[in-house]
């Protein structure tokens, strides 16, 4: 029987069984019969309902959500306005393929994508599924519109898991099991500043120059079809480059004509305060991948991006059977219209303020918070043994992260060396629930740091 998402603040009035409880686990035994362990399951407590920053397990927990489906339900699980599209379209049809007999939905998903995505140029928009396909997609275009081959991407990176995005993506285990991999992949260095050798400081410009000696010496500019970066890159730990880092990169690609991707599939629709990520430091992304947030829960992915070359590749090249199925576009139109109405920007800026004011606390009190960064909400704590050697410490954020789940707290982790807990609550989370969980994070540092 649900519960009343409203009145279980009090303490230990969000659980009533342990986590996970026991129609959970018994759910649980029946999936480890069923699904491959690869399928890997953080905290095996069965969903139920969603409430807005609340997910109700079918034992009748209330489990505080800094998770967002990994960033995909920053309007929450079951936002009024996707969910009255969705029944709505269910009554008049679930699919046809664009492609064969095309329908209103989608056009206008791409209508919006041209108008929020940064630049002022003339844009098009090609539906897909999943993150991956369309960074898959985004390659495609570039190596077709530029007749060039090779594409850049960076340390730290996450891109997908199908055979091209685990070349692009960085950290091996356990998103790259199972090559070999995709030919002519480059990788640059990350502007990473809290582990720059020679400081922060010197960071961007560093970081620069190593970029454009890779390409100038391993690549060649004239094979340089793409370059591929996320404005803030998400697995990799949320590092958030050294400022003007990524301006940069994006006009040494326009003055060498080759085209600049700006993955924004985990920072993007509102998440960081804007619509896009780019647009904090002014960037004009050639193409743009965008998924996660952009459907409310529902599977769709889009690759937006000027004209010139999205139109290059031919009738036929992009799509697939599902890509921008009406259903989900129709839930792309609830959550966008939920993020302008709501105004989910400004509320992603009041949520990082009341995070990052909680972590600067941490910060203070313990010497293995090495770094508190992020933006919007978007917000990440880098562990380390020490601050002066800056050793990364995964077993204290595992400690951490096992000690906000079985409180019911889904925190996750990230980060090349599993060492960053990392923060997405729904932006409409509320006030209370977002410091009532800041709270239990508050508890498991006294405890186990």
């Amino acid at each position: 029987m649900s519960v009343n998402a409203e009145d279980v603040l009090k303490p230990g009035g969000r659980l009533v069984t342990q986590v996970p409880g026991p129609k959970s686990l018994e759910l649980d035994a029946r999936r480890k019969s069923a699904v491959p362990r690869g399928v890997g399951v953080l905290l095996p407590a069965y969903a139920e309902v969603g409430h807005d920053g609340l997910i109700e397990d079918v034992d009748g927990n209330l489990l505080i959500d800094f998770a967002s489906g990994v960033a995909v339900t920053a309007v929450g699980s079951r936002a009024p306005r996707v969910v009255a599209r969705v029944r709505d379209q269910l009554e008049r049809f679930t699919h046809t393929a664009f492609f064969v007999t095309p329908y209103e939905s989608y056009v206008q998903v791409a209508e919006e994508l041209a108008e929020l995505t940064p630049g002022d140029h003339e844009k098009r928009t090609a539906l897909f599924n999943s993150g991956a396909e369309a960074v898959e997609n985004a390659i495609k275009i570039a190596r077709v519109a530029t007749g060039r081959r090779s594409v850049i991407a960076f340390d730290h990176a996450f891109h997908g898991r199908t055979n091209l995005t685990m070349a692009l993506t960085a950290k091996t285990t356990p998103y790259k099991t199972g090559g070999p991999f995709a030919g002519d992949i480059f990788r640059a260095q990350m502007a990473y500043p809290y582990r720059w050798a020679t400081g922060a400081d010197q960071c961007a410009d560093e970081a620069f120059s190593a970029f454009v000696s890779l390409v100038s010496k391993q690549v060649g500019v004239d094979n340089a079809a793409a370059v591929i970066l996320e404005p803030i890159q998400g697995e990799g730990g949320f590092i958030v480059p050294a400022p003007g880092f990524v301006k940069r990169v994006a006009a040494w690609c326009r003055e060498n004509g080759v085209v600049f991707i700006a993955d924004e599939i985990q920072s993007g629709m509102c998440r960081t305060g804007d619509w896009f990520a780019s647009e904090f430091e002014d960037t004009v992304p050639d193409l743009v991948t965008i998924g996660k947030g952009l459907a409310g829960g529902l599977p769709l992915s889009a690759v937006t991006g000027r004209a010139e070359l999205m139109d290059a590749v031919a009738p036929g090249g992009l799509g697939g059977t599902y890509g921008g199925n009406p259903i989900a576009c129709e839930a792309a139109l609830g959550a966008l219209e939920t993020m302008r109405e709501d105004d989910l920007c400004s509320r992603a800026r009041a949520v990082e303020k009341i995070m990052r004011d909680r972590f600067r606390e941490f910060e203070a009190a313990y010497d293995q918070v090495g770094e508190v960064r992020g933006r919007g909400a978007m917000m990440a704590l880098e562990l380390v043994k020490d601050r002066d050697t800056k050793t990364p410490d995964a077993e204290l954020t595992a400690k951490i992260q096992r000690h906000c789940l079985d409180a019911g707290v889904v925190v996750l982790t990230a980060g090349t060396f599993d060492n960053v807990l990392r923060f997405l609550p729904p932006l409409v989370i509320s006030d209370d629930h977002l410091a009532e969980g800041l709270d239990i994070v508050a508890e498991a540092f006294a405890k186990h740091a």
